[in-house]
């Protein structure tokens, strides 16, 4: 007698839509909120913040009453600091999560630098872990900046390349950018110190990534391996989630690949309403994934790049529809849109009250403030 075998059900198939109003919802770009800058912050595992606008541009599309004031006080009380992690590039995070992710992306910095530019070439014959040690006692004793510690350091190390030694602290330190830089409306040059001794805690010794990619999934996921991948410059995507596969629910995409998601993530419907959203150039948002389908149109994806940046994007409907921008004339804030699309009369009405309103959050000492929306390129 042959006893049947349960089979496992397939997998459940989001498409790019049912995958959009997951993302947003998790970014809460679906509505505002009413949390705290530093609950933000830590929720969405950092914010990008190559620029000083940036992470305020983020929480001011996702917090309700947010204020700039809010997030230069955790810089300015050190509750909140501004470092190379995520991909190598400069986030914002909580000085607890400073502590915390700066040993689990070691790799990633590290990689950057040998493999990834080309300061490792340039550092090739020195003693890298005496000179770290005397970065690390220069910038403890003051902040300099990596140019600043680099001049000084090829004085004792005659013929060293003072560039590439100051970008290579960057990635054995972990140094973050005091203030004044990042602050709002203030501003200065990149002086660093290491975390240590501007938290006054050492560095966490756990280095595995699992709680990071448990963290990445609740914010941006589903998500593939790949993904993953993407938005943190690791390696080994597809292992760690075999190893947590057994907590998280696996879903497929319209080619058949895995999605990985926490047990609780939320899934809207995908016909949820999505109000339009102003977002900053470099918002995870939009970086977070390797495959970008479920937020920008593929054949819109190149019009986004802008010489050695990305253009501000805007969101209707949930997707990337245009970029946005900007402009001051003595009195007079300007703020210039972009369509890439056709856009109903509906949405913009909607797209233009919501550009006043961050007319009002970036230009509050403007005299007068327009919003311009040009039509479809």
């Amino acid at each position: 007698m042959h006893v049947a075998m349960a089979s496992t059900p397939p997998a459940r198939r989001l498409g790019a839509r049912a995958l959009n109003r997951a993302l947003l919802a998790r970014q809460w770009l679906l509505g505002r909120v009413k949390r705290s800058a530093a609950t933000a912050v830590e929720h969405l595992v950092g914010l990008q913040a190559q620029n000083t606008p940036s992470p305020y541009l983020a929480l001011w599309a996702r917090l309700e009453g947010f204020r700039a004031e809010e997030l230069s006080r955790l810089l300015t009380g050190r509750r909140a600091v501004r470092l190379a992690l995520q991909r190598s590039t400069i986030h914002l995070v909580t000085a607890r999560d400073c502590l915390t992710l700066r040993p689990v992306l070691q790799t990633v910095l590290e990689r950057a630098l040998m493999s990834g530019s080309q300061y490792g070439r340039r550092l090739a014959g020195l003693k890298l872990p005496e000179l770290v040690a005397a970065g690390r006692a220069l910038l403890e004793k003051e902040p300099l900046t990596t140019a600043e510690v680099g001049a000084r350091l090829a004085e004792r190390w005659p013929g060293a390349d003072a560039e590439a030694i100051g970008y290579g602290l960057r990635a054995y330190l972990a140094l973050v950018q005091v203030p004044p830089r990042g602050v709002w409306g203030a501003g200065g040059p990149p002086r660093c110190t290491t975390a240590e001794v501007w938290l006054g805690k050492p560095l966490a010794r756990e280095t595995s990534p699992d709680a990071l990619c448990l963290r990445y999934l609740a914010a941006f996921g589903p998500a593939t391996a790949m993904d993953f991948q993407m938005w943190s410059g690791l390696r080994g995507g597809a292992e760690i989630l075999r190893r947590l596969r057994p907590r998280l629910r696996v879903f497929v995409d319209e080619r058949g690949r895995e999605l990985f998601d926490v047990a609780r993530g939320a899934l809207p419907d995908p016909e949820t309403p999505a109000p339009p959203r102003f977002l900053p150039e470099y918002d995870n948002a939009f970086l977070g994934h390797a495959d970008r389908a479920r937020i920008i149109a593929p054949e819109d994806l190149p019009r986004l790049n802008a010489g050695n940046g990305i253009l501000s994007p805007f969101l209707v409907d949930g997707f990337i529809r245009g970029t946005w921008k900007v402009t001051r004339a003595k009195d007079v804030a300007t703020l210039e849109v972009r369509p890439m699309r056709w856009l109903a009369a509906t949405e913009r009405a909607a797209l233009e009250e919501e550009g006043a309103r961050l007319l009002a959050f970036v230009a509050a000492d403007a005299r007068r403030r327009e919003v311009r929306v040009a039509r479809s390129s």
